[in-house]
This record gives structure tokens, C-alpha cells and sequence, in this order.
């Protein structure tokens, strides 16, 4: 019951700045141009200063090898996530344009925007080694695989040749995804951070988490509450975000563990939370670039925004018995 208390306090933090956001936007205080400035420093700015910063501040060469155990139970959960759906797509009969959005339900999260700050709010920065694992495989996921079913399942080109199908290989290696894989060489070769430097850009790193649950307000206000409805795909999408993909990375960590592998609670618990975590901010978009059912992806990825804070006070119960 603690653990539940505890992990509704840190979500209902999170919900009151959502809110703030929504409220202004609906008010009109957060323009269009706010919502792209925002999302600008966040993505370009301030997250990669904040992952660069907080790799040197909470990994070693050492930790760095005994992490490399977490990046497997991820790539296992998202190869079984991707088969599923894809099965599902057939059994559910799910319709073109609505069959990318409802794979990359199941898989692909949205790690950045809401993933981050919760898990900073329930576990603290010393998760933070964990979540970028997560991190890193998710943002190889969504840009490798999840675009091109995406792509794959424009109507307008169904029973057509797909050779124009092809992933962006610059959105492949984001910012923040940079801002890692630069902290890794810095860490490997040992080159020191002057204090001026560590303290200026946990300065401007500090903002990710207040700026990002403000812009999901915004988010949440264009999309508007009132839209969110329930279908056979709209369900079983959700039921794949809030439970399949949980379960698969459960029953992952239960059979490493049966095999002798130690996990620290810390990691399996990051590790299952970011599997829950709402579907990705950008889907409607995507889904729009290759013609498919935006009203659809909009809706799962608001229902599932707003569902999510009554799943993880329920996951973060569920854990403790594992």
C-alpha cells in the first residue's frame, strides 16, 4: 500500500503540471509558436545536456559493462511486442491506416515526454543509467521499425510496390540520442568535465521535466478531452500498451532471474514502468505523412496520456511481488 500511496503522490505531481499546461493553452497563453519553441529546446537543447550530464554523473566504465544485461531483456520484450501485434493486426482484422498505429501501441513508448519525468518522480535521478538503456532501444525501435510499418500501411498504397518505404537515417540519431552516445565516448576516455561546464548545463538540463509535462498539457488541449472515445482497435491497442508489453518484459525478468541472473529492483522496476508509459506524441503525425487513419492515432495516444495515471500506481503494486 506504501508503494502505491507513494507512486500516486509522484503522478498526481505530474497530472498538476499537465494541467497547467492544458489550462494555458486553452486560454490561450501558449500559442502555436510557444508549442514549437518548446519542443525545439527540449528535444535540441536542454535533454541532450541533461542525458550528457547525467551518464558522467551516474555511470562508470564499470557500471557501463554490468548495464549491457538491460539492453537485451528491452530488445527481447520489443521483438516479442512487434510479433504480437503483428498477429493481432490479422486476427483483430485492424484495418489499413490504423495497422502501423496499432503495432507501434504495443512497442514503442513515449520515453521523452512522459517516460523521463516519471521515472525521475518515482525512482530518482539514480535510475537514470536504466531508463537511457530503455531510451536508446526504444528511440532504434521507432525510427528503424516502427516508421516503416507505419509507412508500410498507407491505404492509398495498398497492392502497390513500397520501394519509396524508406526510415530517415538522420531521424535515427536524434538529439538527445547524440547528447548519449557523445556522454559514452566522453566517459570511456576518461576526459574530465570542468565544474563551469557540470553546473551550466544541469542548469538548462533541469528544465526537461517542468517544460515537458507542460507540453503534454498543450498536447492534450489540441487534441481535446472530448474526443477520446473507445473501439475494438482503440481497446486492444490499449490493452496492448498497458498490459501485453508490461507482461512480456515481466515474464522476462522473472526467467532471467530463475536462470541465476541478478537484477537490482531499481532496473527491473524502471525497466517495467517505461513499458506502460503512454503511446508516442508523434504518431498522429507519421501516421498523417503516409495518409493512415490520424483521427485513430490521436485518439489512442490521448487515451492512453490520460489512462496511464491509473496504470502505474497499479504496476508499481504489481511489482514488489516479483
Amino acid at each position: 500500500m506504501a508503494a502505491f500511496l507513494t507512486s500516486l503522490s509522484s503522478v498526481g505531481q505530474i497530472i498538476l503540471v499537465i494541467a497547467l499546461g492544458y489550462f494555458l493553452r486553452r486560454k490561450g497563453k501558449f500559442d502555436d509558436s510557444f508549442k514549437g519553441s518548446i519542443s525545439f529546446l527540449i528535444m535540441n537543447v536542454a535533454l541532450p545536456l541533461s542525458i550528457f550530464v547525467s551518464v558522467l554523473d551516474n555511470l562508470t566504465r564499470s557500471k557501463l559493462v554490468s548495464l549491457s544485461s538491460g539492453l537485451i531483456y528491452v530488445l527481447i520484450s520489443f521483438v516479442t511486442g512487434y510479433l504480437v501485434a503483428w498477429i493481432l493486426t490479422k486476427v483483430l482484422r485492424v484495418r489499413p491506416g490504423r495497422r502501423g498505429t496499432f503495432i507501434n501501441m504495443f512497442v514503442n513508448a513515449n520515453t521523452i515526454f512522459v517516460g523521463l519525468p516519471l521515472n525521475i518522480a518515482l525512482f530518482g535521478n539514480v535510475s537514470l543509467p536504466y531508463f537511457l538503456i530503455y531510451y536508446v532501444a526504444n528511440t532504434v525501435s521507432t525510427w528503424a521499425i516502427g516508421v516503416f510499418f507505419i509507412s508500410n500501411d498507407d491505404p492509398t498504397k495498398q497492392g502497390k510496390s513500397q520501394n519509396d518505404s524508406k526510415f530517415n537515417w538522420k531521424k535515427l540519431l536524434p538529439a538527445p540520442l547524440v547528447g548519449f552516445l557523445v556522454a559514452l565516448v566522453w566517459l570511456l576516455l576518461g576526459l574530465p568535465l570542468p565544474q563551469f561546464f557540470d553546473k551550466t548545463f544541469s542548469m538548462v538540463g533541469g528544465i526537461v521535466t517542468p517544460m515537458s509535462l507542460i507540453y503534454i498539457g498543450i498536447i492534450l488541449a489540441d487534441a481535446g478531452l472530448k474526443s477520446i472515445h473507445f473501439d475494438k482497435d482503440t481497446i486492444f491497442a490499449l490493452l496492448g500498451r498497458f498490459v501485453v508489453a508490461p507482461a512480456i518484459m515481466i515474464v522476462i525478468m522473472i526467467i532471467f532471474k530463475n536462470m541465476g541472473q541478478a537484477i537490482p529492483n531499481i532496473e527491473q522496476n524502471t525497466l517495467i514502468i517505461q513499458t506502460a508509459t503512454p503511446g508516442l506524441a508523434v504518431l498522429p503525425i507519421l501516421v498523417g505523412q503516409s495518409h493512415g487513419d490520424v483521427e485513430y492515432a490521436t485518439n489512442v495516444v490521448t487515451t492512453s496520456t490520460v489512462l496511464f495515471v491509473i496504470v502505474v500506481p497499479i504496476l508499481m503494486e504489481i511489482v514488489n511481488f516479483i
